[in-house]
């Protein structure tokens, strides 16, 4: 189901992505050339695809860049990648990032908040950049 345009994270890549919690994204400002302040902010993999989203959904300067730009960087795992943002509207899969939220981040109080509505209509899946 992998679109050959898409490019995709290495199997490596993806399992250092799925323990680190060290995500740190900046999105281009509205000039496309200079990164945002990197924001920190909670990842998933799900089904070999990286996923965020926002605390404040789709209200949140981040994100608002992110969707506008469509690209810029993200420090994850000890690295800096550039990258594409890409929208996720599906239903089914947004419950099974739930799932993946409420297992990598089972026991925090930021937890329940993640999984309401604003935040899940922010939900982003990050590819590499070509």
């Amino acid at each position: 189901m992998n679109d050959s345009k898409t490019s995709t994270w290495s199997s490596e890549q993806l399992e250092q992505f799925s323990q680190a919690d060290d995500l740190r994204i900046s999105p281009f400002y509205s000039d496309g050339k200079t990164y945002g302040t990197p924001t920190w902010i909670w990842s998933v993999v799900v089904d070999k695809r990286l996923y965020v989203r926002a605390w404040n959904g789709q209200r949140s300067r981040w994100y608002r860049s992110a969707v506008q730009q469509r690209a810029g960087r993200m420090h994850l795992a000890g690295g800096n990648f550039e990258i594409s943002f890409k929208p996720i509207m599906d239903n089914q899969l947004i419950k099974q990032i739930d799932q993946a939220y409420r297992i990598k981040y089972a026991g925090s109080s930021y937890l329940e908040p993640m999984l309401q509505t604003g935040p899940q209509s922010s939900t982003l899946n990050i590819v590499p950049r070509q």
